[in-house]
């Protein structure tokens, strides 16, 4: 009688919940919209504005809806924002989102990267996903509650950061104010709960030489961006060495690799542009590294004997052409909670005198300082490379059969009707340091809503039932 009862109860509120948040859609569209037409990307400090004039009037604004909906509301000093639900009552959820974006870019086709429109159940703009519309979906799930009359002993508190995109120095700010709450979750990835998160090494190393002018010699190479993204490009000039020579290593390179070589001579001089196939660190193996195909092609070339072929040389042995894994390095380890090292060659200069590189690992949740770093920096001195890490960012790890996951996970399957499961990631999301933080939502596993890229968009049915299952947690964790 008991079971049937709260089975009875269960289905009300989920009913009364849906037919709530489905009530205010547009309202809720609306002011996503609101806060997506406000170019909120990081600009130069002022007075007042510690991430810009944009992400500063987001906050202004988003704090006054959710004013306007009765909540008390909070702004520390631009910094980051809080609505609560109910200050008086002791703290046991937060959800954490942000309101600043990425840079608009160019291409977009559907509309202007502020100029929010509603196209197929999609609503288009920067922010929409990424996080204003997951944000907002979050408000509307405690005005529901607070609406509905649902009963709650437990405060929850939304969060409202605006500097998540380049650094997450807000939420130092905030927590260097505010104590955690016991439960996080932060509505800015994908369902069902990213309950792992990757450790990460960011490595960077050198090497320096004695010049020499013996030929045929490497002059240069430059090859990288951004030290999270496998390089799709990399290029070297080299001078003295015969181009039917060169040419036919480039074949050889190129059919064991699958990377492409473009010659162009120049007198003695002949530039080399290795292309192949860019990916984010976290996923290396979709890509096809420019950098260590690259140097796989330079070995090959008959360079007159000098300290900086010996590093090239080492370099290969370090990072050989395929290896995502970090086997070479030393470093290959995998468990059944995070899975398997991945690490990406992702920076490297050249010249006469000295060699600088970077790579990116995202480390599994049994990688530490003395399995990962100290054997990098061992591995790297050995073939005459000084790796000038002393440290890694820990890796994250909220236990699965927690009540709060598993609470999480109830809630997406009583809405969606779909399994729930936690998953691994290789990137940090905003709850990387909170000890009992996990990303949830706020798009269904299969939608691509081109996160960062042109055309942004949110789907409107995924935000409306992430609000109806937010309400849910909050009942049940608060409640």
């Amino acid at each position: 009688m008991g079971n049937e009862g709260n089975r009875t109860g269960t289905i009300e509120r989920k009913q009364q919940i849906s037919a709530y948040i489905d009530s205010h859609r547009e309202e809720m569209i609306e002011d996503i919209c609101r806060l997506c037409r406000i170019n909120s990307e990081r600009t130069d400090r002022k007075e007042g504005a510690p991430f810009g004039e944009g992400a500063a009037r987001c906050l202004e604004t988003a704090l006054d809806i959710a004013k306007g909906y009765g909540f008390a509301v909070k702004n520390y000093d631009y910094y980051a924002g809080c609505a609560d639900m109910d200050g008086s009552l002791p703290q046991n959820l937060d959800i954490l989102a942000h309101l600043d974006v990425v840079p608009a870019g160019e291409g977009w086709k559907v509309t202007e990267p502020f100029a929010p429109r509603v196209k197929d159940g999609r609503l288009y703009g920067r922010g929409t996903a990424d996080d204003k519309g997951p944000a907002i979906a979050a408000l509307y799930a405690m005005r529901a509650v607070k609406e509905l009359g649902i009963p709650l002993q437990k405060n929850v508190r939304l969060i409202l950061g605006t500097d998540e995109e380049c650094g997450s120095s807000d939420i130092d700010y905030y927590y260097g104010k505010e104590q955690p709450a016991p439960m996080t979750f932060s509505p800015d990835a994908s369902y069902p709960v990213v309950n792992v998160e990757k450790g990460g090494l960011n490595g960077h190393f050198t090497a320096e030489f004695i010049p020499s002018g013996k030929l045929p010699r490497l002059v240069s190479l430059q090859a990288g961006t951004k030290i999270n993204v496998v390089p799709g490009k990399a290029e070297a000039v080299v001078e003295g060495m015969e181009q039917s020579l060169l040419g036919q290593k480039a074949k050889e390179a190129e059919q064991e690799t699958g990377i492409r070589f473009l010659l162009e001579q120049k007198g003695e001089f002949c530039s080399v542009t290795a292309v192949g196939t860019s990916a984010h660190a976290s996923k290396p193996e979709d890509g096809n590294n420019a950098i260590t195909g690259l140097l796989s092609l330079l070995v090959r070339l008959p360079f007159a004997p000098c300290e900086q072929i010996e590093r090239l040389k080492g370099a290969v042995a370090l990072f050989p052409h395929g290896d995502v894994n970090g086997t070479a390095l030393g470093v290959d380890m995998e468990d059944e909670v995070s899975g398997r090292i991945t690490v990406a060659f992702s920076m490297l200069k050249v010249d006469e005198r000295g060699m600088d590189g970077q790579f990116d690992s995202r480390v599994p949740v049994c990688g530490n300082k003395d399995n990962v770093l100290a054997v990098a920096k061992e591995k790297m001195a050995g073939c005459g490379f000084a790796l000038l890490n002393d440290s890694m960012r820990p890796p994250h790890h909220v236990p699965a059969d927690s009540d709060f996951v598993r609470t999480l996970l109830k809630a997406y399957e009583t809405y969606t009707g779909r399994e729930g499961k936690c998953l691994s990631m290789g990137g940090a999301t905003y709850v990387h340091n909170l000890e009992n933080g996990v990303a949830f939502g706020a798009a269904m596993p299969e939608t691509d809503n081109k996160m960062h890229g042109a055309d942004e968009f949110a789907v409107i049915d995924e935000l409306l039932t992430s609000a109806k299952i937010f309400a849910q947690v909050i009942a049940d964790l608060c409640g």
